[in-house]
């Protein structure tokens, strides 16, 4: 006798999970760009610095992105503002060997924006869909 596969093994469409390995990739790349960049790359202090701890909220999300989860697509949506920000500020004041580190900074903070809010709007739209042809009245004969 056959079972029915559980809900959570459902495959969401492509766009969503394109969204999804977007938003994870562009995290991960975030999180490797703080720690090389204040570590090896351009540190305050010879040697590095504890500056490289601001990675750290970085590698918070990343299993409710890998498990879906919309709550944390929508707090990290938030989060990566700060880490634009930083970019700014040190894109404009910083000379040019760091100069570039913070742009790549600032487009992995859009990257990793953009992605979160396609999977969220994704996902809204494709429960809305389920939702409305759930509700759809039976047509009388």
């Amino acid at each position: 006798m056959p079972t029915a596969a559980p809900s959570s093994a459902v495959q969401p469409p492509p766009p969503v999970v394109l969204s999804q390995r977007l938003a994870v990739a562009s995290l991960m790349a975030l999180m490797l760009l703080c720690l090389a960049w204040e570590l090896w790359l351009a540190p305050l202090r010879p040697g590095g610095s504890w500056i490289a701890l601001k990675a750290l909220p970085l590698a918070l999300p990343l299993a409710g992105l890998l498990k879906r989860r919309m709550y944390t697509y929508r707090w990290v949506s938030l989060l990566v503002w700060l880490y634009f920000t930083e970019g700014v500020v040190r894109a404009w004041s910083d000379p040019p060997p760091i100069r570039w580190l913070a742009l790549i900074e600032i487009l992995l903070s859009l990257l990793l924006f953009a992605a979160c809010v396609m999977h969220i709007r994704l996902r809204q739209r494709a429960a809305h869909l389920v939702d409305e042809t759930s509700h759809d009245p039976q047509p009388t004969p």
